[in-house]
């Protein structure tokens, strides 16, 4: 059937319009098995989106000036004339501010919120980062930021398939994260039936009760969820399950393979995070679109101090994109989110979308060097996820770093959750995460040639990792040299 694509009304913006919609409105709902979410938008040819981009960075560095203690501070301080930023390109002349400049600029070390760019009775929701990696960040919406974040997900939710009608149960967390409650308000704008339990540890009858057809959670909690399924004679392949978003982590493309045969559907990946970043899969695989009308990201080599070429790894550095005439709680102009990832395309997509594609970020948290080669936890579990090693193994796994006797070599300890400790192929697993590990990491290897690198490996039976004993969501991969 042919897409109807409405015409601009009070509810359907033009792409360089923004028209504010009431809080209760049910606005534009996607025509069933409409490719696109808004089309216009999604699928504008490169100048055009260049044009708008550049249109909003102009609107948001003012409104930053006029609206943000923080910034209108910044811009003075570092001798900034806010009007001569009219481009995206002007971007990487300003600074980069980081999480600890937010922390910086909210109690307890100083009495208000330097960040703050709406007048308090605006605001909607407020809410804090995990505070994983130091004292939480606060982070303010008015409701039509709620909306634009809804956007962004159906967006993303439309060009994986998903469409009225469809039932999703959502596993990310009810609490002060956006995520959970940004994907509930784009399943309304969608017609999506929302199964709002928060986690996965829930009981199977929510499978077989209301017959789901997608579910979002980790890569972790959904092989989980399939084996629990299993233990209770009930084949996730035969659930009704035909679409899995993974998200919350970055996962290696082997994990998300035996995900996807173990349910027998696509698993799609996004990235998201509290900042405002929202990009996901479409149906082609091809990298994970960047909404760029709505967030303009650029990639940033801290060491060399300087933004890094197309094609090349660097860390995510976001700047709101506001449409004109809009507001915001709190924007953030060049932000260093600390996730690395690349562009891998700026090109049309098979889908027909045109905003670029950016490989799976990764937590810079997560990475560690050894002998002037960099590891993340991804190299680790795309080991561990080997095909034939999953005969075998659960996929639980933990990785640490300890330093050698005489302090040059560095010994990587890999464990690994066996099915069943008398059947379990040991030297064969062992075997093939090092190939793979050493085909990613051939530095390394030749430093395992020379004795200043080294892989241990343990196999447990199930429970018997560290991280099985600790609550909340512990680290899979630590260093302790």
């Amino acid at each position: 059937m042919s897409v109807q694509v409405p015409e601009p009304g009070p509810n359907v913006p033009e792409a360089n319009d923004y028209v504010p919609r009431h809080a209760f409105t049910v606005h534009w709902v996607c025509t069933l098995n409409s490719r696109y979410y808004r089309e216009k938008i999604e699928t504008l040819p490169r100048s055009e989106l260049d044009a708008l981009i550049d249109e909003r960075v102009r609107y948001t560095v003012k409104y930053a000036n006029d609206h943000s203690p923080f910034y209108r501070t910044w811009f003075r301080e570092h001798k900034i004339d806010p009007a001569s930023i009219r481009e995206h390109e002007d971007l990487q002349e300003l600074p980069i501010i980081s999480g600890s400049d937010v922390r910086a600029n909210q109690p307890p070390n100083r009495p208000d919120f330097g960040f703050l760019s709406v007048a308090p009775q605006d605001i909607f929701t407020i809410h804090e980062t995990s505070g994983t990696s130091g004292v939480p960040k606060s982070f303010f919406l008015c409701w039509e930021e709620w909306e634009r974040l809804a956007e962004k997900y159906a967006r993303i939710f439309t060009s994986q398939g998903f469409t009225r009608g469809d039932r999703v149960v959502i596993c990310a967390s009810y609490g002060m994260n956006v995520g959970a409650n940004t994907m509930t308000l784009a399943a309304r704008d969608l017609g999506i039936t929302v199964v709002p339990y928060g986690k996965c540890t829930f009981p199977l009858r929510v499978i077989t009760n209301y017959r789901p057809t997608g579910i979002v959670g980790s890569v972790f909690k959904l092989i989980r969820l399939a084996r629990q399924m299993e233990a209770e004679g009930l084949n996730p392949k035969e659930s009704g399950v035909t679409k899995l978003i993974a998200g919350g982590e970055a996962f290696a493309d082997e994990s998300r393979e035996y995900l996807a045969e173990l349910w027998g559907c696509d698993v799609f990946n996004t990235y998201g995070s509290t900042e405002g970043s929202m990009c996901g899969e479409c149906t082609a695989k091809q990298g994970l679109h960047v909404p760029e009308d709505l967030v303009h990201m650029d990639l940033y080599d801290p060491q060399l101090k300087d933004f890094v070429k197309e094609g090349e790894c660097g860390r995510i550095v976001l700047t709101t994109l506001l449409p004109v005439g809009a507001k915001c709680g709190m924007l953030l102009i060049n932000y260093d989110t600390d996730d690395t990832t690349v562009v891998t395309s700026r090109e049309k997509c098979a889908c027909g979308r045109t905003h670029m594609r950016i490989y799976t970020p990764q937590r810079e948290a997560e990475t560690f060097w050894a002998h002037g080669t960099p590891m993340n936890r991804v190299d680790v579990e795309r080991g561990v996820f080997q095909r034939e090693n999953m005969e075998y193994l659960t996929g639980e796994y933990e990785a640490f770093l300890y330093a050698g006797d005489d302090q040059e070599k560095t010994l990587l300890r890999v464990s690994v959750e066996c099915k069943d400790l008398s059947s379990c192929d040991r030297e064969g697993i062992a075997e093939r995460f090092r190939r793979s590990f050493y085909s990613w990491k051939p530095t390394l290897q030749k430093k395992q040639e020379e004795n200043l690198f080294e892989i241990g490996f343990n196999v447990v039976p199930p429970k018997g990792l560290e991280l099985s004993r600790l609550p909340g969501r512990p680290k899979r991969f630590v260093d302790r040299r």
